[in-house]
């Protein structure tokens, strides 16, 4: 095995908002995007959730996209979506998606919204969506009264058109920054819901109140970089905004705190999720979880205040499993109560998250993978698939951080889901990867027979 330290700068990837009334298709947009865009992981199993963030890459470019429905949730009239969705996403959007129903036309109020997008000065596609049966694109030319230079007719349900909005997006958006050397160290994202102790954690560690501490939900603006040293290890703190339901989440300056912290963790490579003791895990701390999973960060799990919650041993284990019961789909991140009110096991941090950073960072030669290969599968063979052996021709790793595997099969589809876990679980017992987030990709060949070119 090779340890090898990860080379990319914290860069930031443009942020593209999707932005319409409702029952445009938005998401239909947004989940068709980003799901071509992923063909190869796309049936890697993981926990049901709501994603409104998510990376999307086609030929030299990569974007996070944002579905503001997302943000937004529910049906709100025109004034409401110019107020509640472009205030923040447009503030951080380097480009604009707005989405218009072909099958309707222009509709009151689209012009608003779209001097309102015109007057941000940020650059703007006009998505003309549900153009799927005959006779739609008759109403195309209607479109123009809005002054935008170029329509792009798509249906998201069906994916058609968007191989020419992909084009026009690569083309308006900002060129990459050429970004001055990343500050030495391990960057660590502390995120969680807000009031859970992030800014307390750090100001913990640093030893003075470097960053504002209240009580009061929502202090934390921004997301703020600070460097750190423990035992002779670098490491860049980031602490973020804690995020909120997206019902819960004010119109503006809390929505862009929302965003801040997705782009924090989209540079960060190990993430601190925070819980609260006494209120367990949420519906909420699922969704950052979710972000953190998507993202493959390696995390580490703090239940915090648990210098009021804790008792006897057995009442404390029986409030750790209800506090993290909901986390099975993440055996691999660490869980440790802690206070950072008494400083109880914080000491234990650190050197958590250099063990995530080091196995994440870890990279297998091929030799020593197929080897591994062979002997699991020898000895524990795949279900037969349609009557026929499901074959594991060989395993590469492509990637670190996290270590991602692809497994070449003559049936990526005839290996069920719990043979897939099976695999994951003896790669990660044998490679020693018990904090990193390992992802396991399945692709199809076939075996070519002896004399064929």
């Amino acid at each position: 095995m090779e340890n090898e330290k990860p080379s990319f700068a914290p860069a930031e990837q443009p942020l593209v908002a999707i932005i319409g009334r409702a029952n445009v298709g938005k998401s239909t947009l947004f989940n068709r995007l980003t799901r071509s865009s992923q063909a190869l992981v796309a049936n890697i199993p993981g926990v049901t959730r709501d994603r409104h963030y998510a990376s999307l890459t086609w030929d030299d470019h990569s974007v996070l996209l944002a579905d503001t429905g997302g943000l937004v949730g529910g049906e709100e009239d025109l004034s409401g979506m110019v107020r509640q969705q472009a205030e923040a996403a447009v503030e951080e959007a380097d480009a604009i998606l707005l989405v218009v129903d072909g099958r309707q036309g222009p509709q009151t109020g689209d012009a608003e919204v779209v001097d309102y997008l015109r007057r941000t000065a940020k650059p703007i596609l006009l998505v003309v969506n549900k153009i799927d049966l005959p006779g739609r694109e008759d109403r195309l030319p209607e479109f123009y009264q809005f002054g935008l230079a170029n329509l792009y007719p798509v249906s998201a349900t069906h994916g058609l058109g968007l191989s020419g909005l992909l084009e026009a997006l690569g083309q308006i958006l900002p060129l990459p920054l050429e970004l001055p050397a990343p500050a030495p160290g391990i960057r660590v994202a502390i995120v969680g819901r807000p009031n859970v102790g992030k800014s307390s954690l750090i100001n913990y560690f640093l030893g003075e109140d470097r960053l504002l501490v209240s009580p009061l939900p929502g202090t934390t603006r921004d997301a703020i970089d600070t460097q750190f040293s423990s035992e002779g290890v670098d490491y860049v703190l980031v602490d973020t905004a804690g995020l909120r339901r997206p019902s819960q989440v004010a119109r503006g300056l809390e929505r862009q705190m929302v965003l801040k912290t997705i782009k924090a963790l989209s540079r960060a490579e190990v993430a601190v999720l925070m819980l609260d003791a006494a209120e367990g895990l949420t519906g909420q701390d699922l969704r950052i979880i979710g972000l953190i999973e998507d993202q493959g960060k390696g995390c580490l799990v703090l239940v915090n205040k648990w210098d009021l919650v804790r008792h006897d041993v057995k009442e404390a284990r029986t409030l750790l499993d209800k506090a993290t019961s909901g986390l099975e789909f993440m055996a691999y991140a660490p869980v440790l109560p802690v206070s950072v009110l008494t400083g109880y096991n914080l000491r234990r941090v650190f050197p958590l998250i250099q063990a995530m950073h080091t196995q994440s960072g870890i990279r297998v030669g091929t030799g020593e993978l197929n080897r591994l290969l062979k002997t699991i599968t020898e000895r524990t063979p795949p279900p037969r698939y349609r009557d026929r052996p499901v074959k594991f021709f060989y395993l590469t790793q492509p990637e670190i951080h996290p270590p991602t595997f692809v497994a070449f099969v003559n049936q990526p589809d005839g290996v069920p889901d719990h043979y897939r876990r099976f695999l994951v679980k003896q790669l990660r017992e044998k490679l020693g990867l018990t904090y990193a987030p390992l992802r396991l990709l399945l692709k199809g060949r076939q075996r070519r027979e002896r004399g064929q070119k």
